[in-house]
């Protein structure tokens, strides 16, 4: 419990204790109204405070008003009537304050998967600079400097080990308590605890760009974003207010008015005001406009900690119904770590001729380029190169020790007018044109993820309609990975434009209720991403632009979180609901008994506390995502 936590409990405990002695010790009179006066305070000066605040900022109508209302009015009656019974109005107080701190206490655990995403903000980098460690903020550390990172430190800027090996702890990102290890060359993210040895990072991004700030960031602006459940709540409460006020003076001042005018009877005020004061208590909105947000907040907070950002409410429901899932290939279902299987050349030897596809692929940051240099194994001489000019969907033309050489695929070709050859084996195929004439084509495979088949098997389970793949690897590379996997549909050879456009005809077809969702990883994807009911990102691997377009964001890059993510959002939805219509159907029922005068206060404090508690403890439950 935090400080304002246990102040509260102690206030609770204290007005407890009072009303139990006042209860058992006999006195009457001005002294008795004085010290239960004094127990009333004690337990709701904060909200007398707000109600009145609220009063004069024109804002009255929110559940502080309704408690002073009716709390006060109760001491009221009892003064009126002679009776000495301050305790219900006391009780209200009390039971009210304990649905807020239960309330607190959820938020407060809810809170702290989300501060455990902003735990992996990191205070400093270790800055090498003149062989001396400077302290510095990671702000302030330019790219391409030399970071040390110490076992027990976070890193906290996205680069790649230059010296050193360790073991990372990557749990704060990815859900996943299964360490990683790193050596020279490989790529490192920020927000990642090393657990073993000394490292030497030279940093890729500036703080601003990093892996953490992006979480930090989506954190942050996912409250913001609210669903259509939480802005009808909000609108509902805005007309449901001021509409049980204005019924509670009704019913406080028309019967006794029709009994004395109409009827000729002696006119029964404090019966009716009695009655008033219970519909008002009755009626405060606090377990629909606490629990429904706080379920969305503990749904969020509970997929933070298994590794799946979901950048707000809003798209958690979306979520909730998908029954399409498109994905990319290439990042999303298959590794992305590509490997030169095969060579076949024409009239230029192997060697030469990967030495061209290596030279020609130099300024490419694709995995399929990355492959072709790292097979070619030698020291890339860039001013071997000039005229460097890549067409997108088709491949790179340049100029190489003076001849045109173009490598791509057979639309590449096609475009040329280059009589190209047919492969006999599946995988990526990089055709090699020089000065003109066909010279051979490189084969390049992909790795399929380890989860992929499973996750595909687990969307289906989990509703999924269909699957649909889109890709620009030729169709039997793509017929081959969606056979493996499971895929319903795939489409092949298509170029950024035409995923959009797929993903169009798709969401065509479609109805309104059904959702369609967009996996993918690369900065191609984007469009798409945006274009999607929902998009999913790829995190770890994942372009920046993919991540930034992406409305959930898979920190692990495991394609059978997709399903999890699903899960989670039906179950945070389902909770929501079963609050609205819990909610709903036991304050109006209340609310008319209230108006008849077979509940009293005491009824109406469980309608309205015990109400809100119960639906806490059931928004809780969003929270607990380890079985879905």
């Amino acid at each position: 419990m935090n400080k304002k936590q246990k102040k509260m409990l102690y206030r609770i405990l204290i007005t407890a204790a009072m009303v139990l002695v006042l209860n058992l010790i006999p006195i009457e009179g001005v002294l008795q109204l004085t010290l239960y006066l004094a127990a009333y305070l004690v337990i709701g000066y904060d909200i007398l405070r707000k109600a009145g605040k609220g009063i004069l900022n024109r804002r009255m109508f929110d559940e502080n008003f309704l408690m002073a209302v009716a709390t006060v009015g109760a001491f009221a009656l009892a003064i009126y009537s002679g009776s000495g019974d301050y305790n219900e109005a006391i009780a209200v107080m009390l039971f009210y304050q304990i649905g807020e701190l239960f309330q607190s206490y959820a938020v407060g655990k809810s809170r702290k998967n989300i501060s455990a995403l902003m735990d992996i903000r990191p205070d400093y980098a270790n800055v090498e600079r003149d062989g001396k460690l400077e302290q510095a903020d990671p702000d302030e550390v330019e790219i391409g400097s030399i970071i040390v990172v110490q076992p027990g430190e976070k890193v906290p800027l996205d680069g790649i080990v230059t010296e050193g090996t360790a073991s990372l702890n990557t749990s704060a990102l990815t859900g996943e308590s299964l360490p990683r290890d790193v050596k020279p060359g490989d790529e490192i993210i920020s927000g990642c605890i090393n657990m073993t040895g000394v490292l030497k990072v030279r940093t890729t991004k500036a703080f601003g760009e990093s892996t953490v700030s992006k979480i930090l960031e989506l954190v942050e602006n996912s409250s913001s974003r609210k669903s259509k459940s939480e802005n009808f709540i909000s609108k509902f409460a805005k007309v449901y207010t001021p509409a049980v006020c204005y019924g509670a003076l009704a019913l406080a001042i028309l019967p006794p008015l029709v009994q004395m005018l109409f009827l000729g009877q002696t006119a029964q005020w404090s019966v009716w005001i009695y009655r008033a004061l219970t519909f008002l208590v009755i009626s405060c909105p606090c377990a629909l406009v606490i629990s429904i947000p706080l379920s969305f907040f503990a749904g969020i907070g509970g997929a933070g900690k298994a590794g799946i950002l979901i950048k707000g409410s809003n798209y958690m429901e979306t979520l909730s119904q998908a029954k399409y899932v498109v994905f990319d290939k290439t990042g999303t279902l298959t590794q992305g770590v590509f490997e030169v299987s095969a060579v076949h050349h024409n009239k230029m030897d192997e060697k030469k001729l990967l030495e061209y596809a290596a030279l020609a692929e130099c300024a490419s940051s694709h995995p399929i380029s990355k492959s072709i240099r790292k097979a070619y194994g030698k020291e890339i001489d860039r001013n071997r190169v000039t005229k460097i000019q890549e067409i997108s969907g088709h491949g790179i033309l340049a100029k190489v020790d003076g001849q045109e050489v173009a490598a791509g695929n057979s639309k590449l070709m096609e475009r040329l007018h280059v009589k190209y050859r047919d492969c006999h084996k599946v995988g990526t195929i990089i055709h090699m044109a020089v000065d003109g004439e066909y010279a051979g084509h490189i084969v390049i495979s992909d790795l399929v993820k380890p989860h992929a088949k499973e996750a595909v098997a687990e969307l289906k389970k989990a509703g999924v309609k269909k699957t649909v793949m889109l890709t620009g690897d030729a169709g039997r590379v793509a017929e081959q990975v969606a056979e493996t996997l499971g895929i319903d549909e795939v489409y092949s050879e298509l170029l950024p434009a035409d995923k959009v456009e797929k993903v169009e005809e798709l969401l065509a077809k479609k109805s309104e209720k059904e959702k369609l969702a967009f996996v993918g990883d690369g900065i191609n994807d984007a469009p798409v991403l945006t274009r999607a009911d929902i998009g999913i990102a790829m995190g770890a691997m994942g372009s920046d632009a993919a991540i930034e377009a992406a409305d959930v964001v898979l920190m692990d890059d495991d394609p059978q979180k997709i399903a999890k993510a699903i899960g989670i959002s039906r179950k945070c939805l389902r909770i929501v609901y079963q609050n609205i219509v819990f909610a709903l159907v036991v304050k109006f029922a209340c609310l008319g008994l209230g108006a008849l005068g077979i509940a009293n206060m005491w009824a109406a404090i469980f309608a309205d506390v015990g109400v809100m508690i119960l639906a806490i403890l059931n928004a809780i439950r969003a929270l607990r995502v380890q079985n879905l």
